[in-house]
């Protein structure tokens, strides 16, 4: 089983304690992502309208891309730490067919159309010599910023996030069976951020309360459960009565009796990684009942397997043939292929990895992922230090 494969599984520790299961209806109350961005916009291009978050008004914008599946809120805590450490602006992208961008052909994520709607987005937030870019992009994402970043006159700068050419081919043939054993629908919005956390997803609770919710939908409404969650904690109405609210909020946690629970974990929301243990998802997933009420996935990943190999070919050589400064962080460095590490050891790019962390690395370690690519750019004279972040003499970094 690869890396890749195991991360998407999870590795989850089964909870012992009986007392923790009232603790975690309040753990898993989702976040707001105004906690992280200043505002959401609809950037209009041929195609369609593209919806982001943003943060920041001045410096150079860091354009995140998320990977499949995801949406723009899984960059909120890179987000929150990269604006604290260097003088930037956040801009963070929902790709067609994922978060609240509608464009004329949803289901079209060709590498060719995703890489020309990050163009015409890049155009449209920093048009030619107004600002200048760093495209940071994670799994799929990644394959994009790298395929995007050959045709983007104002691009400074490279991140590239768990993603290998050869790691990423090998990991195909197992998608399929990986998206099977999912779940296809929640009973509540708090049922999917704990099937996010301790079904291994992602390993930072603060992460899949905020990120999660932008990943499934309304069943009723189609409603994105992040703007569903985010309108009803901002309802200010006098005569609502307790009733209706406690009835929300029950609906939102109720905990199905037998639920296997996971082990407690430290303040930085890190479970170990070491040990595996079988996990009890706590929702509903394919019973024909609860196909009419509750949340399902905002995008059937399933369904987009054609495009899955082209992503990914060729992926190295394009990447180690950009002309700006770039990084590529793993959370395992087996996964490097043999182009990528001659070409590290060349030092055409640095290089990162990132102990301890599943895939989605940017959520695991948000303030470890956003040092060093602050450090980063302030050492390729891409960005300016804001005060209170202090450069390391000797940071931990390979090059």
């Amino acid at each position: 089983m690869s890396d890749l494969r195991k991360t998407l599984l999870g590795l989850p520790h089964k909870r012992s304690s009986a007392s923790s299961l009232a603790l975690s209806k309040q753990q898993f109350l989702p976040l707001k992502w105004q906690d992280y961005f200043d505002k959401e916009e609809y950037i209009d291009t041929v195609s369609g309208r593209h919806h982001v978050y943003i943060k920041g008004c001045k410096g150079p914008i860091i354009l995140c891309l998320h990977g499949g599946g995801y949406n723009g809120l899984t960059w909120s805590l890179f987000a929150e730490e990269m604006f604290t450490n260097i003088e930037c602006q956040i801009v963070a992208l929902d790709f067609r067919g994922h978060g609240n961008t509608k464009t004329d052909n949803d289901g079209d994520l060709s590498l060719e159309t995703l890489t020309e709607d990050v163009i015409n987005v890049a155009n449209a937030i920093a048009p030619a010599g107004q600002s200048s870019i760093v495209l940071v992009g994670h799994s799929m994402g990644g394959a994009i910023a790298v395929n995007a970043s050959y045709q983007i006159q104002s691009l400074v700068g490279l991140c590239v996030i768990d993603v290998v050419e050869g790691t990423a081919l090998d990991a195909l043939s197992s998608m399929q069976s990986i998206l099977r054993g999912r779940p296809t629908h929640f009973k509540s919005i708090p049922h999917a951020i704990q099937w996010c956390y301790k079904g291994g997803q992602c390993h930072n609770l603060e992460a899949a309360r905020v990120s999660m919710p932008g990943q499934i939908v309304n069943v009723q409404s189609g409603a994105m459960a992040c703007d569903e969650w985010n309108l009803f904690e901002n309802m200010n109405v006098p005569d609502m009565p307790h009733s209706a609210e406690s009835s929300f909020r029950s609906s939102n946690f109720t905990i199905r009796e037998g639920v296997e629970e996971v082990a407690d974990h430290d303040v930085c929301g890190k479970p170990p990684l070491a040990e595996e243990k079988t996990f009890k998802v706590p929702t509903t997933s394919t019973g024909k009942g609860d196909e009419g009420s509750g949340y399902t996935w905002r995008i059937d990943l399933s369904k987009t397997e054609t495009y899955w190999k082209h992503w990914f070919q060729g992926l190295s050589e394009k990447f180690l043939g950009t002309n700006v400064p770039r990084i590529l962080m793993l959370a395992n460095i087996s996964g490097l292929d043999t182009k990528l590490t001659v070409g590290q050891m060349q030092g055409k790019f640095q290089l990162q990895v990132l102990a301890k962390t599943g895939h989605a690395v940017h959520e695991d370690q948000p303030h470890q992922v956003a040092e060093i690519l602050s450090i980063y750019l302030v050492k390729q004279k891409c960005a300016t230090t804001k005060a209170g972040f202090v450069m390391p003499l000797h940071p931990n970094v390979c090059c």
